[in-house]
């Protein structure tokens, strides 16, 4: 389980979170919504370990890693995708998803991998530039899951995919998490995705957890009444 409790976190002496607390179960997929500039990157950004935290505590499994470096969080099960993909676009395919498997310790990308990203597999030898947005993304997916995370962390994955596409990512992602036993934390502005892979949805506004509800008995309506300016 990840436990967050009173985060805080600023940008020189601009508080951004503000005593940010919510649990995530084990295969459980969280949605944090927000409008832009509400707080989600900044938070996802804390919860990696690429911006510091002022105040507050992350733990994982009741290990503590609110003052450890990104890469001891990685070690420890977190796995970030960061808004924008950033896949290196001169390396393959192949290449790309091992880059990602220096705490796993897998010298070839595994097979569960190409079963559920088989466009991946057709490209692999492919440099990673020369792939589609959305082939990028399920690339920067694959190399997030080389890692075996406890936790998967995704920013804003659907920005600039077509929605065919998006559907598919919430889809494969669904069964991943139970299969590999796995959760997801995904900041996200499109509904219709956040509503095919999240149990659970938090909304953020300005810095602020504001409303909580599970998928069960979701109001669509008031979920929207905080997307929209």
């Amino acid at each position: 389980m990840l436990k967050i409790s009173e985060l805080n976190v600023a940008y020189g002496d601009s508080k951004v979170i503000h005593d940010v607390s919510f649990t995530v179960e084990s295969r459980e997929s969280l949605a944090i919504m927000g409008r832009n500039g509400m707080g989600k990157t900044t938070l996802l950004k804390s919860l990696i370990g690429i911006l510091p935290v002022n105040a507050g505590s992350i733990t994982l499994n009741n290990i503590q890693l609110t003052d450890q470096p990104s890469y001891r969080r990685v070690q420890q099960g977190l796995s970030f995708v960061p808004q924008g993909r950033m896949i290196f676009p001169f390396l393959t395919v192949e290449e790309n998803i091992l880059s990602g498997a220096e705490y796993s310790g897998y010298r070839q990308v595994p097979e569960y991998i190409y079963k559920f990203f088989p466009v991946l597999k057709d490209m692999r030898k492919r440099n990673g530039g020369n792939l589609s947005g959305g082939q990028q993304q399920m690339l920067a997916i694959a190399r997030a899951l080389i890692s075996d995370p406890k936790i998967l962390i995704l920013d804003e994955p659907t920005e600039g995919i077509q929605p065919s596409i998006i559907k598919e990512i919430a889809q494969t992602l669904n069964v991943l998490r139970h299969e590999r036993s796995f959760s997801v934390i995904v900041s996200e502005q499109v509904l219709s995705f956040a509503l095919d892979l999240s149990d659970r949805f938090l909304v953020i506004d300005r810095g602020h957890i504001v409303h909580e509800e599970a998928r069960a008995t979701l109001n669509q309506e008031k979920i929207k009444s905080f997307l929209t300016v």
